[in-house]
C-alpha cells in the first residue's frame, strides 16, 4: 500500500500545483467578469470585493493632481492667486476622484466614457441614464504585464486609451488603478 501511495503523490501533487496555477491564470478574467456583473447589477457588495478601492482612490488621485499641476502650474508659480487656485482645484480634483471610484463611475470609464474630462469643465459626452445596460470593457485589449498585474485597455469616446490595472495579491486580483491620460 505505501509503494501505491507513493506512486501516486508526485501525480497528486503536480495536480494540485497544476489546478492553483490554472487558477491564478484564469484570476484576472474571473475579476473581469465579477466587475462586469456587479455593475450590471448594481451591487456594490460584489464590486468591492473585486476593486482595491483604497489603491484606486490613491491612484487616480495621484493622476488627477499630476494633471492640473501639468495643465495650470506655470499660472500657478507666477502669482500668489494662481498657487491658491491650484490649491483649490486640486481639493476639487478629490471629489471628482471619489465620483469616478463608484459603482456608476466605474461602469462609465469602463464603457469609455470620460469622467475625467470634468476636471478641466467639458460637459461628459452622454450621461448614465441614455443607457439602458452598460457594457463594460467593450472591444477591450487584454494583456499580462506580469504575473502579477495584468491590464485591460480600452478607448475612450476621444480614442484615448483607459487602461485598467488588475493587481494580484496572494490568489486573488482586484482592479487598483486606472491611467487615464488626459
Amino acid at each position: 500500500m505505501t509503494r501505491m501511495r507513493a506512486r501516486w503523490l508526485p501525480w497528486a501533487l503536480a495536480a494540485v500545483v497544476l489546478a492553483v496555477l490554472a487558477y491564478v491564470a484564469a484570476g484576472p478574467w474571473l475579476t473581469i467578469r465579477g466587475i462586469e456583473q456587479a455593475i450590471r447589477n448594481d451591487d456594490t457588495r460584489a464590486l468591492a470585493r473585486q476593486v482595491d478601492f483604497p489603491a484606486l482612490r490613491a491612484n487616480l488621485r495621484a493622476q488627477a493632481e499630476d494633471h492640473i499641476a501639468r495643465q495650470y502650474g506655470d499660472l500657478a508659480r507666477s502669482n500668489v492667486f494662481g498657487r491658491l487656485g491650484l490649491r483649490v482645484a486640486s481639493g476639487l480634483a478629490g471629489g471628482v476622484v471619489d465620483a469616478m471610484a463608484t459603482p456608476v463611475g466605474l461602469a462609465a470609464l469602463m464603457e469609455g466614457r470620460r469622467v475625467w474630462s470634468r476636471l478641466d469643465g467639458s460637459p461628459p459626452a452622454r450621461s448614465l441614464e441614455q443607457t439602458q445596460r452598460p457594457e463594460p470593457y467593450r472591444d477591450a485589449r487584454y494583456r499580462y504585464e506580469s504575473t502579477s498585474r495584468f491590464t485591460v485597455t480600452i478607448d475612450d469616446e476621444r480614442g484615448q486609451p483607459l487602461v485598467f490595472v488588475l493587481t494580484r495579491k496572494g490568489l486573488h486580483w482586484r482592479l487598483s488603478d486606472i491611467r487615464i491620460t488626459p
